[in-house]
Parts: structure tokens; C-alpha cells; sequence
């Protein structure tokens, strides 16, 4: 069910992938933060279907502020649970995932920030990354405020 009115939101963007996710390819969203003092809690969205042959999603995810520091990390998510199903949620083929980047984090630096996803998977036991990534749809950054519990 999908409502409109998500008073945790601030920022929400899908970027569709089309056809096969290439490993040089870089999903981009340009965020103007709405203010410097409050935290706020950060999330990669993605949809699969079930195309993605993997349990596991290996991102880069790089954060450049607006005053030209970066940070770069390299994240690992679970996709699947020991039997092959995916952990998403949706009754279709494709799934939705809202996976977790950083919690609690204030922008300190007044202006746009770039956020830049990248897939870094490869296959066991081979040194090479996997050069086309099947199975990702959509590629999505979240922003929202902390829940009050």
C-alpha cells in the first residue's frame, strides 16, 4: 500500500536502470539538504526482480559535500535469506528494498551534496567484477527524518 502523506520523508529519487546494470556506470542524485542542524537518517533504495541471480549486493556509495570533501564506502546487503527468497517486499516479481547507508547524520555544510551508488559485485572465486549486473531496476536514495518512538 502506498501512501502519499510520509511526514519522515525529505528526500526520496528512484534512477530506472535500463536493460543490465554495467559496473562503470554511476547512478547520481544531487541533494539539497533542507538544514544543518538536524539528523537525519540515509537509505540506498533499490527494486530487483528475479533476474538478480546473487544473495548478496556489494555498492559503492560516495557522498560529496558541498565544499569538496568525499566519502566513500563500501556497503554489503543481504538480498536473500538461506533458501534463495528475496528479503524485499512486494507480491510481484519485482522487490523493494530500503536498505540502510547511515543513521543520524547531520549536513553541517550549507548546499547540494552529490550522492554517487556503483555495483561492485563479482563472482566467487573469480578477481574481475561482474561487467553487467542483471536483475536491478531501479536505484534509489532516501533521506528521512528520525522516528519519534
Amino acid at each position: 500500500m502506498f501512501t502519499s502523506c510520509d511526514p519522515n520523508r525529505v528526500f526520496d529519487a528512484y534512477q530506472p536502470i535500463p536493460n543490465k546494470w554495467h559496473k562503470d556506470s554511476v547512478v547520481s542524485f544531487n541533494i539539497k539538504v533542507p538544514d544543518s542542524t538536524n539528523a537525519y537518517n540515509l537509505f540506498v533504495n533499490l527494486r530487483n526482480t528475479n533476474a538478480y541471480k546473487y544473495n548478496n549486493l556489494f555498492l559503492i556509495v560516495e557522498m560529496a559535500f558541498p565544499h569538496g570533501k568525499t566519502v566513500k564506502d563500501t556497503l554489503e546487503y543481504k538480498m536473500a535469506d538461506p533458501s534463495g527468497k528475496f528479503l524485499g517486499t512486494g507480491l510481484t516479481d519485482v522487490k523493494e528494498n530500503k536498505l540502510w547507508y547511515k543513521e543520524q547524520v547531520v549536513f553541517k555544510e550549507k548546499g547540494n551534496y552529490i550522492v554517487n551508488i556503483q555495483h561492485a559485485m563479482r563472482e566467487n572465486g573469480k578477481v574481475n567484477g561482474v561487467i553487467e549486473l542483471e536483475g536491478i531496476i531501479d536505484i534509489g536514495f532516501r533521506i528521512e527524518k528520525p522516528s519519534k518512538n
